[in-house]
Parts: structure tokens; C-alpha cells; sequence
């Protein structure tokens, strides 16, 4: 993922705004494409966790290469804040209900839509909310945006996760795209539906959709390195039982997802799947030491490795645009830095370390 607007990584970030302005660096590879995108480009669930920075990464690369992109981002918007770092960009902020099938009606016409719409907590719950979110949304963005026999279909590039998989050991590499998918729970189950409607809307030729099998982005503010280093903070043992495990930086992980606008499909014109993570299997064992030593913080370990983890294989993604290029070492010295001074943190736990699929 070489190309960046600035290859050299911070020593540490000492604040939101120092997060967000290199999360939202556009690489190289990206300002380029972003000559080539369709005018109006708009970005489904573009509140959450992962939305803002995509929009405004994108936004930035457009405003490089000198493209006048409208981009909008449509989400219900519970966080002002998302929404007004997105208009401060420039971005066109549409508020709806996206279980509302009446609110598709409202949405602007698009060649390119970004779909991050998703629900995994709560589902042990209210499995409904999950099956619903994950399955009637993108059935009503196919609707929306299917084009049967009118020319050429819309690409979507949709989030789905690297659950759909079951697990397997370290020393396999992780899952390929072409494994058979296994779900674990009704989470996974869901995630499986929400892809399967995707692969529906594709075969019949209304929409060219992309399924992006994404785990785990990292952020200061949220993800499995800030889950570990929470709990030493906390004097409290890490669990072992998950004792390995993928991910990536998030910005890089954004900077993928939107350059697959331009991913082929499969050679039998089938859709197609992507892993978006690290091109490392971690060990939980070694990364609770290494921030452990960065908190000064002695470490304390309970149970014992399973052989096996939810792990994926990025190899299709590193041949397609590049390995990443931050590494985990840096990762865990911003995420030390960042909980020491106080820095945000949001209470969206991975539960990376689930076993039984229940979340």
C-alpha cells in the first residue's frame, strides 16, 4: 500500500485530531483512482465506526487530485460529532433509517455505493435486530440501486466480516476467500445472509457487488489492542483460549475497501470476496506482552492456546495492492501512548476472544 500522501508514521498521537488527519490520508494509489470515480458516490451506514474516516479519506483524495466528487453519507447520525467532521469536508450528510423502506426513496441516484451497514452486538439479545440489519438492508439497497437489464450495474462494495469462516490454525495462514464458510453463531449466520443477498442481486445482473471479509481494524479509540491493553490496565488476566489473531490499521484498511470500486469480478463473472486484514497471524501470548511493556504493566495469562483461531488469509489482497505498511509494533506503542494520556476511547469491544460466536 505504498504511495501515501506522507509515508512517515508518527512517533505517537497525542490527540483526535492528530488521529483522524493520518487515519484520513489518502495513498497514492487512491488520489489516482479517484480521477476515474463516477461523480456522486454514496456511502451507506457512514456513521459508524469505521464511516467517517472512509469519507474523509476519500474526500481528501478527491480534493488532491483536483476531482470535484459529490460523496454522501447516509447514515441516522446518533454521533453529531461524525456528522460535523463530515461536513467540514465537504460531504453531503443525508440522515435516514436505513430499516425504513420508505427512506430508499430519498436516496440520490449512484454508480459506486460503499455499504457499511452492519449490526454484531446485541445479538445474543435480540437476534432479530442483527438478522434484520443484516439481511432486509441489503435487500432493499439492491432494490434501491439494481439496474436489470439497464446497462451497467452498480458496484457496490459491501462490508461483511471474517466470521462468515470457522477456525482454523495458525500455522494454515488463515482462511482463503474460496474456503467453504462456516459460520459460528447467529451473528455469522446473518453476516452469511447478508452476503448471500448481495451474491443473489449480482447472479441475476442488477447490481456488481464485492463482499469485503474484513477482521480486525484498529483504531486508538477501539479495537483488540485496545481491548488487551484496557484489561492490563484494569490488573485483570488475558484469556488465551483465542490465542491468535489478525488486523490492520485502519486507515489502511479503508484505503483498501475504497479501492476495490474498481475490483474485477471472478473469471466465471461471479461475485467475489476479499479478506481485508494484516498479512500476519498474531500471537495474543506475545501482544499482551509487548503492551504490557509498553504500560509498564506486569501481565498475567489465563487458559491455553486453542489450536485453532479466526484467522484469515490477505494474501489476495496484498498481490492486488500491496502489504501493509504499518506494523503492529507501532500499533501497540500508539495505542500505550494514547490510553496513558487519556486519550478517547469508545466502549465497542471486538469480543475477539469468542469462541462460541455469541456476542
Amino acid at each position: 500500500m505504498s504511495g501515501s500522501e506522507d509515508n512517515v508514521l508518527p512517533a505517537t498521537i497525542e490527540s483526535e485530531a492528530e488521529l483522524i488527519d493520518f487515519m484520513t490520508r489518502p495513498s497514492g494509489a487512491l488520489i489516482a483512482l479517484a480521477e476515474t470515480l463516477p461523480d456522486r458516490i454514496v456511502v451507506l451506514g457512514a456513521g459508524g465506526k469505521m464511516g467517517p474516516t472512509m469519507c474523509i479519506r476519500l474526500a481528501r483524495a478527491a480534493r488532491t487530485a483536483g476531482r470535484a466528487l459529490e460523496i454522501v453519507a447516509v447514515s441516522r447520525f446518533s454521533d453529531p460529532k461524525a456528522q460535523a467532521s463530515l461536513e467540514a469536508h465537504g460531504i453531503t450528510i443525508h440522515r435516514a433509517d436505513l430499516l425504513d423502506a420508505d427512506a430508499y426513496n430519498a436516496l440520490p441516484d449512484a454508480d459506486l455505493v460503499y455499504y457499511l451497514v452492519g449490526q454484531k452486538f446485541g445479538t445474543t439479545s435480540a437476534p432479530h435486530r442483527t438478522w434484520s440489519a443484516n439481511t432486509i438492508v441489503p435487500t432493499y439497497t439492491c432494490q434501491r440501486y439494481g439496474r436489470p437489464g439497464s446497462g451497467p450495474c452498480t458496484r457496490i462494495v459491501a462490508l461483511s466480516t471474517g466470521n462468515v469462516y470457522g477456525m482454523t490454525t495458525p500455522s494454515s495462514g488463515g482462511s482463503v476467500e474460496s474456503d467453504p464458510l462456516h459460520p459460528v453463531g447467529e451473528y455469522a449466520a446473518s453476516a452469511v445472509g447478508r452476503e448471500r443477498v448481495f451474491e443473489h442481486f449480482d447472479a441475476a445482473g442488477h447490481v456488481d457487488a464485492l463482499m469485503i471479509r474484513l477482521n480486525y481494524a484498529i483504531d486508538l479509540r477501539y479495537g483488540v489492542l485496545v481491548d488487551i491493553a484496557q484489561r492490563l490496565l484494569a490488573n485483570a488476566p488475558i484469556d488465551l483460549s483465542t490465542g491468535y489473531f489478525n488486523c490492520i490499521w485502519q486507515g489502511e484498511a479503508n484505503d483498501v475497501i475504497l479501492r476495490c470500486a474498481t475490483l474485477g469480478k471472478n473469471p466465471d463473472g461471479s461475485s467475489i470476496a476479499l479478506n481485508v486484514t494484516g498479512d500476519q497471524v498474531y500471537s495474543v501470548r506475545n501482544t499482551a506482552a509487548a503492551i504490557g511493556d509498553a504500560l509498564g504493566r506486569s501481565v498475567r495469562f489465563e487458559g491455553a492456546e486453542q489450536p485453532t483461531a479466526l484467522l484469515s488469509n490477505a494474501s489476495r489482497m496484498t498481490y492486488a495492492f500491496g502489504a501493509p505498511e504499518v506494523p503492529i509494533d507501532r500499533m501497540i506503542e500508539w495505542t500505550a501512548a494514547w490510553l496513558q494520556q487519556g486519550g478517547t476511547v469508545w466502549s465497542k469491544p471486538t469480543h475477539f476472544e469468542s469462541r462460541d460466536g455469541r456476542y
